[in-house]
């Protein structure tokens, strides 16, 4: 058993309360990618499993693209900490050398393809909650990029009920990414990286808007370092009348 932060606990610990996101008899899926933030979420629901005064059931499944990813790190890391882990093989890759043209965007594609498998498995294996390991960052992130560029006030929801039926939650929708680095650093995680990534066998364009929006935030968190507080406060405080879109004008 990893040493888990505190911190950590706390604040998903809150959000899970505040927004009621894991209840009794709840039958959860994670999707594992390998990366620091879903790990970390697969430690801390097997946390929540021990101490919560309710029972829940989760899995962790990671989808594989069919390209011959080698998970057997992961495979064995759950093992060790007692984490329900399965490997959900798919033929995405192959599906994306059809579907994926030269400079589109591949990210959308996989994106939409992965999450719909992980829909699948969760409708046949009697799953009603899909956890995602999206974090404050990420949702700042999106909204900053939505308005940016789509013209939309966009971000992402602690808790949304998916179109067929499945809910779909983000226990650290309050943490910040430096919060799930550090502790996949000192509990030496096996991280799997851009290895697993189907983008590097694709010539396609690299999404560079993240990137872009990621370095534009750390600039201004650097002379505002309440940025990300205030953001998340902001998300929760939201005046619909003082927008343009006549059904909210008084």
């Amino acid at each position: 058993m990893i040493k888990l932060s505190k911190k950590l606990l706390r604040i998903t610990g809150r959000a899970n309360a505040r927004y009621h996101l894991i209840k009794e008899g709840d039958k959860i899926l994670l999707g594992l990618s390998g990366g620091k933030d879903s790990l970390c979420l697969a430690h801390v629901l097997k946390h929540m499993q021990r101490v919560a005064p309710f029972k829940f059931e989760f899995k962790a499944v990671t989808i594989a693209y069919g390209m011959g990813e080698d998970l057997k790190i992961l495979e064995q890391h759950c093992a060790v900490h007692d984490i329900p882990y399965e490997i959900y093989d798919t033929k995405i890759y192959d599906l994306a050398k059809d579907k994926i043209r030269k400079n589109s965007s591949f990210c959308s594609f996989f994106s939409r393809m992965r999450r719909g498998a992980m829909y699948s498995y969760a409708q046949k294996n009697g799953f009603n909650k899909l956890a995602l390991a999206h974090h404050l960052d990420d949702a700042v992130e999106s909204f900053f990029m939505n308005f940016s560029y789509n013209g939309a006030l966009r971000s992402m929801p602690p808790i949304y009920k998916a179109k067929n039926g499945l809910e779909v939650i983000r226990p650290f929708i309050h943490v910040r990414e430096r919060q799930l680095s550090d502790q996949a650093a000192e509990a030496n995680m096996p991280l799997i990286g851009d290895e697993a990534c189907p983008s590097m066998r694709f010539d396609v364009k690299m999404p560079v808007a993240r990137a872009k929006t990621k370095k534009m935030l750390a600039k201004m968190e650097e002379e505002n370092h309440e940025l990300f507080t205030s953001l998340r406060k902001s998300f929760e405080n939201i005046n619909l009348s003082s927008f343009c879109e006549d059904k909210y004008i008084q």
